[in-house]
């Protein structure tokens, strides 16, 4: 593995690290503090990304997308992931299940969306199926050239943005040698569609300004057209997306983390108590070493699984290790720095008190740290079954 970047890389790093302190960070109090990001903000830093070429970079040039590979991705989603979380969604990324877009679906829902023409969420997780996502009783049933489908999610980021959501539901059983097991298929749904409608979620403490929704479907008949993939073979469009996905958010983690470190660190090498600035006590530099050390393994773990996956060579175990010393690492990181400036890390006029709320979601969505351990045991002990 080489640990140097490319011209290209760091270009790239210096262009996306100058638009989230230019385009991003100037919103971020007023989001805070209102939780909601205003339309014009949402078109401005829409049209600035696009200009940019960093919106949809995660897509293939094929399509129109940025085409970074995987490490380069990352590299980009750390700098982003330093703001807002709700600003730099903005910057879109698109769900790469959207690729198994096939026929009309890649001139209705793939481009479009790689143009910011349209926006897509993801809806799998219900009341009583979050980590055991074949428990999910939203269910589709054929009819004729039709699916109806019954039921409701929960958790579903930004379906207010959204023009169509690609649903994962129910479409069968199937025997297998540990008893039934439900079949999923994908779908993508448009907003609007009758016997489909969103609901409010729930206030959450991390993520200002990016909302969660209820989704229910009633009676909500689907042409077979908008199968996404195949009948059936749901988790088969999933499953790629679920590593880019706990990259993703390991990536984000590393740059909100640097930037909590950076704040502590200026903070320590200024702040005086005692007759000295507090980076001369121990208590302080040691707390400094231990998370500078912590995030530089995370960020080793996250850059490797993202190079073996430029190879082709990417397991889930690498995937998992990243995602979950990454969020852990983060919560680590923002507990400390707050500790090191005291009273004041709690207080709005800095991002601590809200890297700190947000860190707590990470080692929940996209598969919570016990889920992330499972994996990875799963994968030593595997050789010996």
């Amino acid at each position: 593995m080489d640990f140097g970047l490319s011209n290209e890389q760091q270009m790239i790093i210096d262009s996306v690290k100058s638009f989230v302190e230019k385009e991003l960070y100037p919103h971020e109090d007023e989001v805070e503090k209102s939780n909601k990001i205003k339309d014009s903000v949402v078109e401005k830093i829409k049209q600035k990304a696009i200009e940019s070429g960093i919106y949809a970079c995660n897509m293939p040039e094929i399509h129109g997308g940025g085409g970074l590979d995987t490490l380069t991705l990352c590299l980009l989603e750390k700098e982003l992931g330093k703001a807002n979380f709700g600003l730099q969604y903005i910057v879109a990324r698109p769900s790469n299940i959207l690729l198994a877009c096939k026929g009309s679906q890649v001139d209705n829902y793939l481009l479009p969306t790689i143009r910011g023409e349209k926006v897509d969420c993801l809806a799998m997780t219900e009341p009583n199926a979050g980590s055991d996502v074949r428990s999910m009783k939203c269910k589709a049933e054929r009819d004729g050239e039709d699916f109806v489908i019954n039921g409701s999610k929960h958790f579903i980021s930004h379906a207010d943005m959204a023009d169509f959501v690609i649903l994962f539901a129910a479409s069968g059983v199937e025997q297998t040698s540990r008893g039934e097991k439900k079949k999923i298929t994908s779908f993508l749904v448009d907003m609007g569609t009758p016997g489909f409608s969103v609901e409010p979620g729930y206030n959450s403490v991390s993520h200002r300004g990016y909302h969660n929704f209820i989704l229910n479907f009633d009676n909500c008949r689907v042409h077979e057209s908008q199968v996404l993939g195949d009948v059936d073979h749901g988790f088969d469009v999933a499953n790629e997306w679920l590593g880019a996905t706990r990259l993703s958010v390991a990536a984000m983690c590393l740059g909100r983390a640097e930037r909590a470190l950076q704040i502590a660190t200026e903070w320590a090498a200024t702040r005086e108590q005692f007759g000295q600035r507090i980076g001369k006590f121990q208590g302080v530099s040691f707390k400094l070493a231990d998370m500078s050390m912590e995030l530089q393994a995370a960020e080793l773990l996250t850059l490797k699984a993202a190079w073996k996956d430029t190879q082709g060579e990417m397991t889930n175990s690498d995937a998992a290790m990243a995602k979950l010393k990454a969020t852990e690492t983060l919560a680590m990181i923002s507990d400390e720095a707050i500790q090191i400036l005291g009273g004041m890390g709690l207080m709005d006029e800095l991002p601590l008190e809200r890297i700190w709320r947000d860190h707590r979601v990470e080692r929940i969505w996209d598969g919570t740290s016990e889920i992330q351990r499972h994996i990875i045991s799963r994968s030593l002990l595997r050789p010996f079954e």
